[in-house]
């Protein structure tokens, strides 16, 4: 009968589990030198090897010839655990024996001796399933269990299993396979088993694994399944990934919003049958990518890349700014956990998702202000730099004039810097003949910039006018009185929309603002 590849892979002896010989070299010496525990905790991700190891450490404490701490896999208590026939190794899936009957009926059992083997030993898998009364029963057991038993707890969330229950256990920890272990195993099971794969593929595959051995044998059985040599773009073909090379071709068309061929990459993912889906999974990842190489620049030691790709990730870092980086992902982290629960539409999910990406006005989200704020920051330093207008406004709080009423019944509040006290004996120069305010005829557009940034300021803002005097003076002019004072104390307000005004290669050097309403009447303010 066929055996899947990952069983008939699966190892035989702690010398055969790939990547964590900080686990098997202490195990090894504890059979070696007769001094195991009487209760172990594995945990770690799926596919590490931690059922793995927990079946050899039952062979090889109860194996009758032992080497060097590993089982000799030929006498009859080896043979008879991995034919999975011995009674006294008793393996247990706590996701469906969860509850305290499964734990009173396993402590009726322990009294009894093991019938042909050393050690009764019970593997519980996926431990942290268990109820809580479970737990508190299995306490007293776990912590003074007779001398010929043997517990090993195997789980993948750590935090869900009780503090009491950890400590009266050995604790490991399996890490996460490297690419490269992966691929040097996934080579050797090839050869033997008359698989034909390139480096190429390999490496695809022990990506998509994420560091668990057993999903990348499954994945390398599947990509067998044609016959054909194992490339990457076969494996990118059959495990309904882009290939290498298409998040990059994404990053490129969002930089510089090119829809058309945005559009493109994703009717061809569509046309392919591949999941948009483990596509959406593989683009969050390259921007984390590009994120660490953006913020530590010879990030070797963090990504497992080739010379080629780490190129091409530096040079697209080089050109997106972080603020960019940061929003996109934002939007990457949300759209993959509407893409998972949605069973139609996820073309359309994607698409209108990458939109947003493109434009990030049509978003809300602090990321995307922050995205925006930071263009227009780099946009005001060019000008600047260029002398197209003047340096950004002193963050020195500006002195607010008093109110001033006048006969008109108009009143006015005057932002201005302070002025310096006059030197003695200086005479006072006459003062220039004031020239009329010429109306700022891009307002309507300054205002539609800063209430995106400042959504909160439209209705204050709402139906005013602007003008800009000889002298650099900008004069706002407001519709309604009562507004006065509250824009005059948002000096961060003010700064910004001086700022907006500059950029628009307008010289303003100050900012007032005045009300044009005789009499108060709250029904003009509009939301």
């Amino acid at each position: 009968m066929y055996r899947a590849l990952y069983r008939k892979w699966r190892p035989s002896s702690f010398d055969e589990v790939v990547g964590q010989e900080q686990i098997t070299d202490i195990l090894k010496y504890q059979v070696a030198e007769n001094r195991t525990s009487h209760a172990y905790l594995f945990c770690g991700s799926r596919g590490t090897g931690k059922t793995s190891c927990a079946k050899i450490l039952a062979k090889a404490v109860n194996c009758l010839s032992p080497v060097n701490g590993n089982p000799c896999n030929a006498c009859e208590a080896c043979r008879s655990i991995d034919a999975g026939v011995a009674t006294d190794v008793i393996e247990m899936d706590a996701a469906s024996n969860n509850g305290v009957d499964n734990v009173r009926d396993m402590k009726e059992e322990i009294v009894f001796t093991p019938a042909e083997l050393k050690y009764r030993v019970y593997i519980i898998d996926e431990v942290h399933m268990m109820s809580a009364s479970a737990f508190n029963a299995l306490l007293k057991t776990l912590e003074e269990p007779p001398s010929y038993v043997l517990f090993v707890l195997a789980t993948t969330e750590l935090s869900k299993l009780p503090s009491t229950i950890v400590s009266r256990c050995q604790r490991y920890d399996f890490r996460r396979l490297t690419t490269d272990a992966m691929i040097s195993r996934l080579r050797h099971i090839s050869a033997e088993e008359g698989i034909r794969l390139e480096d190429s593929g390999a490496r695809l595959i022990a990506k998509m694994a994420q560091g668990g051995m057993r999903d990348a044998i499954s994945l390398l059985e599947l990509c067998a399944g044609t016959g054909e040599v194992i490339t990457e773009s076969l494996a990118a073909r059959i495990l309904g990934v882009g290939g290498r090379d298409t998040p990059g071709k994404v990053v490129d068309a969002l930089v510089n919003r090119d829809y058309p061929t945005l559009y493109r990459l994703v009717d061809e993912l569509v046309r392919s049958s591949e999941d948009i889906s483990v596509f959406w999974g593989e683009l969050y990842r390259y921007y984390r990518d590009l994120i660490v190489v953006k913020t530590i620049g010879d990030a070797k030691e963090y990504l497992d890349l080739t010379d080629g790709e780490q190129s091409a990730l530096s040079d697209r870092a080089q050109r997106i700014p972080l603020a960019r980086m940061i929003y996109h992902s934002k939007v990457l982290e949300e759209t993959l956990e509407g893409l998972r629960r949605a069973g139609q539409g996820k073309r359309s999910i994607a698409e209108l998702a990458l939109v947003r990406m493109c434009e990030p006005k049509l978003s809300s989200s602090p990321e995307s202000l922050v995205s925006r704020i930071d263009e227009l920051e780099k946009q005001l330093a060019r000008l600047v730099a260029s002398g197209a207008v003047g340096s950004p406004v002193s963050t020195q709080a500006p002195v607010t004039a008093p109110c001033d009423s006048r006969s008109d019944g108009h009143t006015e509040i005057k932002t201005q810097t302070e002025e310096k006290p006059q030197a003695a004996g200086e005479k006072d120069t006459p003062k220039e003949t004031e020239e009329k305010p010429k109306p700022l005829d891009i307002w309507g557009l300054i205002l539609e910039e800063f209430a995106e940034i400042k959504p909160s300021l439209r209705p204050f803002l709402k139906g005013s006018s602007a003008e800009i005097s000889s002298d650099g003076t900008l004069t706002v002019r407001l519709t309604v009185k009562l507004f006065l004072g509250m824009l005059s104390g948002d000096e961060a307000s003010k700064t910004m929309l001086l700022n907006l005004v500059k950029a628009k290669g307008v010289d303003a050097r100050a900012l007032r603002f005045v009300s044009v309403a005789k009499q108060e009447n709250t029904n003009q303010i509009e939301f």
